[in-house]
This record gives C-alpha cells, structure tokens and sequence, in this order.
C-alpha cells in the first residue's frame, strides 16, 4: 500500500499526493538520487553514554555485525527533544538487557539526510523569529504547531519523503528492533521493511504528522491516546482511528538513571526546602536556541535571591556558544560564579558532589558536543529541586517542574498535562509571571515538596515507565 494516499483507511486527497511527489522528487534534484547506494555500516562508541553502551551506527567502507542483543534507536536532531527521548530509550534497553545502537538519520552523507537537515534548518529559524516577532509567532507559527500539523493530509509529504531514508537501512537487520523518536525514522524505517517498530510521539497535542502506520504508535498521556484513536479533528470530516494495536499509552519517556533512585532525590530535596537551604533552580536552553532576553530578566531577577544564598542557580546553554558568552559576560562580576565551557569531565566531578555538598552562586554550562550539551541536563535533573524549562520534552521528567513560555502551539498541551498530573506549575507565558512565581516558590517552601510527594505518587503507578515499555513492545516481549 502506498502510505502516502492512505493512512489508516484514510484516503488522502490526489492533489496532496501530487504535492508530495513533487516535494520528493525535489529533494532528488537537489541532493541526487541514491536509492541505489549500498550504504556499508559500522559502530563507534558514544563517550558521553559510556555507562549504557551506546554504539553510533556510521557509513563505512566495511558492513560491521550488530552484536550483543541489539535495539536500535532511530532519531534525528531536531532541537534536543528528540534525542533527549532517544536517550531515554537507549538507557532503558540496556537496563532491560539490551545493547543499544544509535541511528541518527539526519547525520550521514545521504540524500534522505540532507532533507532533514533542511528542514531542520528552517524549523529552528522559525523557532527563533517567533520568539522575536509576536505577529509572526501568532498568525504563523502558532497555527502551523497545533492546526497545521495536526491535518491527516500533513502526513502524506512526509510519508512520500521519508522514502529517501530507505537506502541507509539497506544493511540493517530488519528482525532488529526499532524505536523511533521521531516520526521520519519510524516511516523510514516501515518503508524499508523493519518488521518490529515502535513509534514514540513525543508530544501530548495529537497531530497527523505523527502518523506512522506499520509500527505501534507508543503515547504518553490519556489525553494523546484518545485523540490518535480517534483521530478527531485531523480533517473536516469523521476519519478512521488508529487500531488498539497500533496504538499503546505507555506511560513518559524518562531514563532508567533518573528512575532509579528517583524516592532518594525527592527525599533530598524535602531536607533542602524544610532545612532553609539555597533552592537550586535549573534552567536550559532549548535546540533553537531561543530566549536569551527571557533568561538574562529572569537572572536579573534572581540575583539578589543568589546573593542571599536563597537560590542557587544552574543554566544549561546546550551547544549554543554564543547564548553561553552573552550569559556569562551578563552575570560576570554580579556574584560568585561556575563556569563550564567544553569541560564535561570537570563538569561531571562537579556535580557528584553537589550531592553532599552545598552549591552558591549561578553555574553555566555550555559543550559543542551535541551528547554533553544534551546530557547535561540530565546528570543535574536528580541534585536540582526545581526545573524551570518550556513545556516541550522536558514536561514528562520526573523533577518538579515550573513553565515558561512554549514554543508553538503544540507545546501547550504538555503544560496542561504536566499541571493537571501534579509535578508541575502552570505555565507563565510573561517573564513578570514566571519571576512572581518563583517569589512565590521561595517564599512558600511547602509548593516544591508537594510537587515531590506527587512525583512519588505518580512513579509508584508505573507513571514515568514508558521508555521501558517502548523496549519492550519492540522486542515483542507484551
């Protein structure tokens, strides 16, 4: 069946598969056809995810044998939510047994790459113009994240030009199994005759550029669940739902290493807020690298708080260096300061000892390595008590959870989630909101242990297992 003019028995329109084709074959004029291509594979090892055996599959003049009991994860970079949860599920498989196999298919010298790369390019461009221009962000980018994206037609141009990914499966195993964080490795993957798929959505708005038919469509919310079975909304008229075997809510996308000692983290972080001590905030910038003005008000904000050793703050810049040197040139002299530029071993040893220790002052942290400028945040998440980030992937984590502003539309329902759940605020889309509600955090020490006794509630309920199910629905073993 050709995905692109049916989904789900949905029949898609002849003009949007014509627009498709076109889409695709302008890809092909562009960066040359390589449905040919006997792209040869091998392993190298991720440095940053040592401790969960991660193996980078590249190009190679050699096909090298998957070994140990392989799962791949297929991904691509697209901000940092999605190799976050890509992350999330190469940890749980080697907690399950499995040894884990990165496939990044915007990162080979390939056609189907080149085209994400373009169309990662224009969606982080997009990010930033909206965080800059209010007309833009209203009339533009906020209807194309939550209506735009949500029509079933949406997923035909995808469909059509997830194709060009299937020469970079040629020398893969297809009985492997296959988690894809984002919907371009899932299609690719289907097209390419991967026979154990599992589709991670990310987000809690349910869109038709998710769809992904052939692989079990794995959710995370109650919410997410009833709109992919229904899928009402994706068109003016009633559709066809997706099967109860395509379809499975699963719980959140977390790591095992946040999950494991998770009870022992909010106990902490009950001793710190009932004891009086400095509350250690975290924030991160997003992939786009947006909000520079945003963060720098809400520092200026805190300052006074740091000062009085009320707040202790901690500010993951990702690989955007030059968000990192208008940060650190912004806070230079105003209070005591840590400063970790490319440094991730340091940074490491650092933050081992914030678990005994007490922290002062403001951390910045910035890597050019995409793995470290990710993970960072992921190795502070357990020793801070309260994460201040957009509601995006970052929602679903098990941390106490304050939100700023999103960034499109399809954000917002993460918030919702996240506040209607428990471990989580509202959303403050004005820095004058989120900076009264951190006054308010501070002042009223009672709000961030709340948040932790949900968290304990919630994980108690198998709440944050989701990256295990996704293994485990891949390998067949539910």
């Amino acid at each position: 069946m050709d995905k692109t003019r049916e989904i789900f028995g949905n029949k898609i329109d002849e003009k949007t598969v014509k627009s498709a084709e076109k889409s695709k074959a302008g890809y092909i004029k562009k960066y040359g056809d390589d449905s040919k291509k006997d792209y040869k594979l091998a392993f190298k090892p991720i440095d940053t995810l040592s401790h969960i055996g991660v193996q980078n599959i590249v190009f190679s003049d050699d096909n090298k044998p998957f070994e140990g009991n392989p799962l791949i994860v297929g991904n691509i970079r697209m901000g940092f939510g999605h190799y976050r949860i890509s992350i999330a599920m190469a940890s749980c498989a080697k907690a399950l047994g499995y040894t884990p196999y990165w496939l990044d298919l915007a990162s080979f010298d390939a056609t189907g790459s080149k085209m994400i790369r373009e169309q990662n390019n224009m969606y982080s461009l997009a990010s930033r113009i909206s965080q800059k221009s209010r007309l833009f962000n209203k009339f533009v980018w906020e209807p194309l994240n939550s209506e735009g994206f949500k029509k079933i037609t949406y997923n035909a141009k995808d469909q059509k030009n997830s194709e060009l990914l299937v020469p970079i499966f040629r020398n893969i195993d297809k009985e492997i199994p296959f988690i894809a964080t984002h919907v371009w490795p899932s299609q690719a993957a289907i097209h390419s005759g991967m026979k154990n798929v599992v589709n991670a959505i990310p987000d809690n708005w349910p869109m038709g550029l998710h769809l992904s038919e052939g692989a079990i469509h794995t959710v995370q919310t109650p919410f997410a669940y009833l709109g992919y079975k229904t899928l009402s909304g994706f068109d003016k008229k009633e559709l066809k739902g997706i099967p109860e075997k395509d379809l499975k809510e699963v719980g959140c996308f977390v790591d095992h290493e946040l999950l494991c000692n998770l009870k022992e983290d909010n106990d902490l972080r009950r001793e710190r807020l009932r004891s009086g001590k400095a509350i250690r905030m975290l924030m991160n910038v997003g992939g786009a690298g947006a909000g520079l003005k945003m963060f720098a008000e809400m520092i200026d904000h805190m300052l006074p708080l740091i000062k009085q050793n009320k707040v202790a703050l901690f500010l993951n810049t990702g690989d955007h260096s030059g968000v990192y040197e208008s940060l650190s040139d912004h806070i230079s002299g105003k209070c005591e300061t840590h400063l970790f530029k490319d440094n991730y071993e340091e940074f490491k040893e650092f933050v081992k000892g914030m678990r005994e220790n007490t922290v002062h002052g403001i951390t910045l942290i910035n890597n050019s390595d995409i793995f470290p400028a990710v993970y960072s945040t992921n190795l502070l998440m357990p020793e801070c008590d309260l994460l201040i980030t957009k509601p995006s992937e970052l929602a679903y984590y098990p941390i106490p959870k304050m939100y700023m502003k999103h960034i499109g539309g399809h954000e917002v329902y993460g918030a919702i989630h996240g506040r209607e759940f428990g471990d989580s605020t509202d959303e403050y889309p004005t820095v004058k909101g989120i900076c009264r509600a951190i006054d308010r955090v501070i002042n009223d020490r009672e709000i961030i242990p709340h948040l932790c006794d949900k968290i304990d509630v919630l994980n108690s309920q198998g709440y944050y297992n989701g990256a295990y199910e996704c293994v485990r629905l891949a390998a067949g073993k539910q």
